[in-house]
This record gives C-alpha cells, sequence and structure tokens, in this order.
C-alpha cells in the first residue's frame, strides 16, 4: 500500500472510531442523569448522590452490601401530600357515608353521624377519639380482601378538593425519582408509616413500585375464621399497633429485622425513624421534607396542626441531616407538572 493511501485509510479508521466513540458517550453519559431530573441542582440533591455513590462503590471505605442497603421512607407528607387532612381519614369519612344505610346503630353516635352527615368540624372537634372511631367503624366488620377492593375502588376514584387529582397523582415527582435512583443501585425501598398497612398496601406496589410485603404500617387487631366455608382474615375494631413516633423503629425491627441506613420523612413523627437509622456502624442518611411551598402545595412546620415539623428540624441542623426546601429544591411536585 502506498504511503498516500494508508495515510488516507488511518484517517477513515480514525474518523469512524471517533465517531463511534462519541456516538458511545452520547449513549451512555446521559444515563448518568436520569435519576433525581426534577431536582434542582444544590446541597439536597448533592447529599442524596454523595451518599449512594459512597456506599455503593466497591472498595470505598464507606461501601455497604447490596443486603444491608435498607431504606425506609415515611409515606404521609413524605411520599404524597398530607393536607388538608391525612387521605386516610378522607377515605374513612367516605367510607362511613357510604356503609352508614347498613348501621343505623351508627346514628346513635355523635361522631359518627356528622360523619355519615358531612359534619367534617364537628368530626374533627371530636379529636382522635372521635377520628379512631371513624377508622374503626370503616376499617373493620368485613374480611382483609373485601376491605382490599373498598380501598382500591376509592384510590382509582376519590379526587382531592384543591387540586381535582386523584389522591394517588398528589404523590411526589423527586421523591418517586429517589426511590427509582436507590432501587438502581440496589437498595431494597419500604414504606415505614403511621397510616394503616391494610389501607396502603393494595396501592403501593402500582404507584411506588413498593411491593405490600415492603410496607409497614398501623393496624387493626384481625381474627382468622371460616366463614361460609372460607378460611378468612377479619378486621376487628381494635386498635393493634400505632407506627407511628417512638413504634416506627419497634415495626422497622419487627417486619424488616435490619436496621436501615437511609430514612426519609417530614415530621416529628418520624424522628425516632430518623435516629435510628442513624445508629448504624457505617455511613448512613437522613432527610427531612420541610413543605415550604404555599402555592404548589402547602408551607407548614412547627406549628401545623398535622405533619407537625419542630423538635426534627432542630435536630436536623444539629446533626447536619439533609432538609429539603420543597420550594427551592424541586423542579415539579406532582408527575402530573411533567405532563
Amino acid at each position: 500500500m502506498k504511503a498516500k493511501e494508508l495515510i488516507l485509510a488511518l484517517s477513515v479508521f480514525l474518523v469512524l472510531w471517533s465517531c463511534t466513540s462519541n456516538e458511545e458517550v452520547s449513549q451512555t453519559e446521559p444515563n448518568r442523569q436520569e435519576y433525581l431530573t426534577s431536582w434542582n441542582e444544590g446541597p439536597a440533591k448533592q447529599s442524596i448522590v454523595d451518599f449512594v455513590e459512597a456506599v455503593t462503590t466497591e472498595g470505598s471505605p464507606e461501601y455497604v452490601s447490596p443486603e444491608d442497603r435498607i431504606a425506609t421512607f415515611d409515606n404521609d407528607g413524605n411520599l404524597w401530600s398530607e393536607q388538608p387532612f391525612y387521605f386516610q381519614l378522607q377515605f374513612g369519612l367516605d367510607q362511613v357515608k357510604k356503609m352508614a344505610g347498613d348501621h343505623p346503630e351508627w346514628m346513635q353516635d355523635e361522631t359518627l353521624k356528622a360523619a355519615a352527615e358531612g359534619d367534617l368540624e364537628k368530626v374533627l372537634s371530636a379529636g382522635e377519639e372521635g377520628l379512631l372511631k371513624i377508622i374503626g367503624a370503616s376499617h373493620s366488620g368485613m374480611t382483609a380482601e373485601e376491605f382490599a377492593l373498598s380501598v382500591n375502588s376509592w384510590i382509582n376514584s376519590a379526587r382531592h378538593p384543591k387540586t381535582g387529582l386523584l389522591y394517588k397523582e398528589m404523590v411526589y415527582q423527586p421523591m418517586l425519582e429517589v426511590l427509582e435512583y436507590l432501587r438502581a443501585h440496589d437498595f431494597k425501598t419500604f414504606i415505614v408509616s403511621g397510616g394503616g398497612i391494610d389501607f396502603m398496601r393494595p396501592w403501593t406496589n402500582e404507584v411506588y413500585g413498593i411491593p405490600p410485603e415492603q410496607v409497614v404500617g398501623s393496624s387493626l387487631k384481625a381474627e382468622f375464621k371460616e366463614v361460609d366455608g372460607k378460611y378468612v382474615i377479619m378486621k376487628v375494631p381494635e386498635l393493634n399497633f400505632i407506627d407511628d413516633k417512638a413504634g416506627k423503629p419497634v415495626g422497622i425491627h419487627q417486619h424488616i429485622g435490619k436496621r436501615p441506613i437511609a430514612a426519609f420523612g417530614n415530621s416529628d413523627g418520624d424522628l425516632q425513624m430518623l435516629q435510628y437509622s442513624s445508629g448504624t456502624n457505617g455511613r448512613s442518611f437522613q432527610m427531612y421534607i420541610h413543605h415550604t411551598d404555599s402555592v404548589r402545595e402547602w408551607a407548614y412546620d412547627r406549628e401545623s396542626h398535622i405533619g407537625q415539623l419542630d423538635k426534627g428540624l432542630d435536630e436536623a441542623k444539629e446533626k447536619g441531616w439533609t432538609v429539603v426546601d420543597m420550594s427551592k429544591d424541586w423542579k415539579v411536585i406532582y408527575p402530573s407538572e411533567m405532563k
């Protein structure tokens, strides 16, 4: 081959190699940016990335083996909205209205009567005792399967009075991305919520990609019975376990059996869960969602009637935990804003 031909052949090879190399870069580099796309650049987003890279990079002194990569998430106010009151309470109120015709005895109770008549102010004035009556009446006296069907019917039809969105559409897009990002790095993600375990399990896999066996929550008592020749679990109107505050680490211990290395919450009700995760031997991560966006969602913290973030806000500052400023750190709130 003549010198000119050799040079031409090498030039063609280099051009082709360069194009192939650039194509490979263009195909692979964006993949590193696919996660957390609805987060604005800043300390909050970077803290998530730094933590994940530290515990998942082999050879890193902070490396954590996949079987120990446990992350726990509160639900209300952390994965979906919770104002003006917990969505599960709205489900309970709707169920009481729906079921009241079959329970005339409820009209003898002021709280249940108010719920059946849609008198929300009177229901809320009954305090915690009254709310427990609503939950007890609307969440029991049926099989677990029947209850799951009622939850599925509600979650796929009920809409929030302010946004007009289905309640299941009022999940936080940035937190969906955190779940996806962690699972892509071999984390196992769990919900650990004060909400009802039987209320959440029918829909968490569809909405969050979290299967029912990875949901920890509050519960009513239940009984195993034979009904019409079938063996069923019957729900009983008595409290079994409250998965809130100090109950959360207990629930984690009993249901998961491992201490999480990452925990995400938004209120003082999550404080003990974050404290528990901070007690790992190696590196851990704690994040609070601070509701600061009164335009796109709600703004509340220390004095809120629901989802109060007071002690947790102080402890996060003291211990250097990540606090997400919703108005500054999130490009969007709900998935519908991505359309």
